[in-house]
């Protein structure tokens, strides 16, 4: 442990949000308490605590943790947390996990294993055991203005639009309230993208019910191509993009083949964009694009870097509390995944 790890008490929602504030700083939708909506509607997950790290008296970073549970072991989960108060340093980094990792390990000590988020590499973290995280992201200033906004695009992303501006067969607009039988539209765009571009997805009522979940931090864009008449017909593209706390966030999206034809994800992109500066928010991450840590969304990286260059982010961290059992875990799953070879 650091020589001086610092203490780490349990607060409330509202302290959490308090002392982000006051210190100027964003307070990630996963980190909020709308997010406890989510997680308790979600099989196998349970919003745990949340939690101030100090050091002398001086509160540092403050984080929202979720208890998952897997096949055979449990694990806390703080996505898109810590929420540090100030830049920290790596020792600022290490000295949090290893207060909480104690703290975690007499509360909980059932928990194999904290999921967090680190600028860099140490000799406490692991890679992810399952899922993807990225060290590289695209974010869209929304407070610069239409102008700004668009001058920021790469070339090839300015021409594209605007050709597809010029396009009148589109109708895009906000979905909200939709059915479950209506999402089954959205739902089988995305297993076409899925199957297109080779990755797994949930069950259709994960997002569906994490719209009606998170109901108006969470916003269902949906991009139509207009009939004969000029009503809006058959869905081609979709987003699902968090808002919270003045910042958008890319969440899931997808687009069929007449999508991609028509360049529909650009133009819903940019109707998204505009339509949550006049809103008054902030800032918009494209959440993740491929980069050498995280290969499997170099798919995504050309379209999303059209809207900015891409820029470092913290990625995501396995801190093991319960080291042994860990050990296990990783070996259980490195054999599971060799057998399936």
């Amino acid at each position: 442990m650091s020589a001086n790890a610092g203490d780490v008490t349990e607060i409330s929602a509202d302290r959490l949000e308090q002392l982000a504030h006051d210190a100027d700083r964003s307070v990630p939708v996963e980190q909020s308490r709308v997010w406890d909506r989510f997680d308790a509607a979600t099989a196998g997950r349970t919003p745990w605590r949340r939690v101030a790290w100090a050091v002398e008296g001086h509160v540092r970073a403050v984080i929202s943790l979720t208890e998952h549970a897997g096949r055979g072991f449990t694990f806390l989960w703080a996505k898109h947390g810590p929420v540090w108060l100030a830049e920290p340093t790596d020792a600022d980094e290490r000295a949090l996990r290893d207060a909480l990792r104690a703290y975690v390990a007499a509360e909980a000590p059932h928990v194999s294993f904290i999921r967090l988020h680190a600028q860099r590499e140490a000799s406490d973290v692991r890679p992810l055991l399952q899922t993807v995280t990225y060290d590289e992201t695209v974010l869209v200033d929304l407070s610069a203005g239409e102008d700004a906004m668009m001058a920021a695009m790469s070339r090839t992303g300015r021409k594209k639009l605007r050709r597809t501006l010029r396009d009148e067969g589109f109708a895009l607009s906000e979905e909200r309230g939709i059915s479950s039988e209506g999402f089954a539209e959205l739902y089988a765009i995305y297993a076409e993208t899925a199957k297109r571009d080779g990755f797994g997805i949930f069950p259709a009522e994960t997002y569906h019910g994490m719209l009606g979940a998170l109901a108006d931090a969470a916003r269902l864009w949906v991009a139509r191509r207009t009939d004969d008449a000029g009503s809006p017909g058959r869905a081609v593209s979709w987003v699902i993009s968090t808002v919270y706390d003045g910042v958008g966030q890319d969440y899931y999206g997808a687009s069929n083949e007449e999508g991609l034809e028509t360049n529909a994800a650009l133009r819903l992109k940019w109707h998204i964009l505009t339509s949550l500066a006049a809103e008054g928010a902030r800032l918009y991450d494209m959440m993740g694009v491929g980069s050498e840590r995280s290969p499997q969304l170099m798919g995504v990286r050309q379209f999303k870097e059209q809207f900015g260059d891409a820029v470092p982010t913290a990625p995501s961290w396995d801190v093991p509390v319960r080291r042994t059992r860990y050990r296990l875990l990783t070996w259980a799953l490195a054999a599971k995944r060799a057998l399936r070879r």
